[in-house]
């Protein structure tokens, strides 16, 4: 958690974030409990892959929904993006962020790819991935960027970015 965007994250909310990178598969859902964040995962339209909003309720803060009827691995990211928005982009929820499938939302371009890569930081901490690496020899190809995804439980497309073969 060294990269800039990072340095926006309150103190509070970076501390919890940093006790849920220490394993993997990252538990996305305990986190977003954790930093007070409902998350459903609901029928959305089929170009909606997730919002984030202020809760309807009295007793959180924000929710989160994520669109069940896209894969588990593409679920989990979204969840992700979306704990990304609420952790750098707070001020700009107000009456709600919705992301479509390409993570576009009313939000600028830089916004979304901010909470792409913070999100890449969730589900993909560098350092875990990394270690992961060298125990498989630290060798980067298509096999070894399979079993990471699948330890991660992430797409092949994102581990092959986080491994750099994209």
């Amino acid at each position: 958690m060294r990269d800039s965007l990072w340095a926006r994250v309150s103190d509070r909310e970076g501390g919890i974030v940093a006790q849920y990178l220490q394993e993997f598969p990252v538990r996305l859902g305990a986190l977003a409990t954790e930093l007070g964040i409902d998350v459903f995962r609901s029928p959305l339209p089929p170009n909606i892959s997730g919002l984030i909003k202020p809760s309807d309720t009295a007793d959180s803060g924000y929710e989160i929904r994520v669109n069940k009827y896209e894969v588990p691995s593409r679920q989990r990211f979204t969840l992700a993006h979306e704990i990304a928005h609420f952790l750098i982009h707070k001020d700009d929820i107000r009456a709600g962020v919705v992301d479509s499938v390409m993570y576009r939302s009313a939000l600028t371009s830089r916004k979304e790819a901010e909470a792409n890569r913070l999100a890449a930081d969730l589900v993909m901490p560098a350092d875990l991935v990394q270690a992961e690496l060298h125990a498989r020899g630290g060798s980067v190809n298509e096999d070894v960027a399979k079993d990471l995804a699948n330890v991660f439980n992430v797409s092949l497309p994102a581990m092959k970015v986080r491994l750099g073969l994209s």
